[in-house]
Parts: C-alpha cells; sequence; structure tokens
C-alpha cells in the first residue's frame, strides 16, 4: 500500500486514428518528462502508458530493466493493428519481460478498445494473454533464462547508438 514511484505519460495521444475517431490528451493532461524505473524484488522495472509504446528510445533509456510495465488503453483500431507487434518488439529488444495490460471492450463514451492483455518473455514469446474482459494473468519470470540470452546475445554492449 506505499507508493514507491509515480510515472507520468511522456507521450500524448493527439491523433487521428479513424476518419470518425479523434483523439488530443494534450487538451486535458500535461506531458510528463522523467523516465521512470524502480528497484522491486525481481529486478529493475520501467514503468511506460499506452502510446509510449510506439516511442522505442524511452525504453532504451531505461538501461537494461528486467521488467517493463505498460498499462494501456489502445483503440480497437490501432490495437488490431500494432497492438502485439509493439508489445513484443520493446520485450525482445531489450532482452526483458514485459506487462502489457489493455483495456479491451466498449466504454460508455462510445470508445472500443482493443483488449489482449498479454505477458511478453525477453525473446518475444508470448507467455500468457487475456484477449477481453475482466480477469488477472499470470506468468513464471525465469531471471535465469533472461541471464542467459543476454549473455549469449549481447545487443546491449552492441549498441553503436546509446540514448541519454
Amino acid at each position: 500500500g506505499e507508493c514507491v514511484a509515480r510515472y507520468d505519460k511522456m507521450h500524448l495521444f493527439d491523433v487521428t486514428a479513424a476518419p470518425d475517431e479523434h483523439y488530443c490528451e494534450s487538451d486535458t493532461i500535461e506531458a510528463g518528462q522523467q523516465v521512470v524505473v524502480i528497484k522491486t524484488p525481481y529486478g529493475r522495472l520501467g514503468l511506460a502508458i499506452c502510446y509510449d509504446l510506439r516511442f522505442p528510445e524511452l525504453f532504451r533509456s531505461m538501461q537494461d530493466v528486467e521488467l517493463i510495465a505498460i498499462p494501456s488503453a489502445f483503440t480497437a483500431v490501432t490495437g488490431k493493428v500494432h497492438w502485439e507487434i509493439l508489445v513484443r518488439a520493446r520485450a525482445v529488444e531489450n532482452l526483458c519481460y514485459l506487462i502489457a495490460a489493455n483495456q479491451g471492450g466498449y466504454h460508455v463514451n462510445g470508445r472500443k478498445t482493443y483488449g489482449n492483455s498479454m505477458i511478453i518473455d525477453p525473446w518475444s514469446l508470448v507467455l500468457t494473454r487475456l484477449n477481453q474482459g475482466a480477469g488477472v494473468i499470470c506468468a513464471d519470470l525465469d531471471r535465469e533464462k533472461q541471464a542467459h540470452l543476454r549473455r549469449n546475445f549481447p545487443t546491449h554492449e552492441h549498441r553503436k547508438i546509446q540514448c541519454q
């Protein structure tokens, strides 16, 4: 019950997702400025929210996190074509576990969100998913497998361009 960190979404969703679907979060929300990573008993946990998923430099700047949590409300339109590929890309390019909770269904304001919450492993494998509806998903996080992948596929050491 103790607050150990706060992350304010950096990338605001100001887009036209479909001809009749417009969003402008910057009308009511102020963007955050800080990358947030916290130490947990399971490793370093990076925090991001929804539209942040489209900006890989955010995740690179987290510096070797073991886990990333990204709660989201991807629209049905964008989720169908981009959600899974972006979630899996962020996991594999950072060789980390990614916990991607995504709202799904119809909302009172008429918006439809995609759903498809997932937990992804560092090799981009979907460990578990919940397509729609309320529920809980769990997966084992294998720290030895992650360390093995990082030793044998040392992309973190091969980076030529560093994020600040």
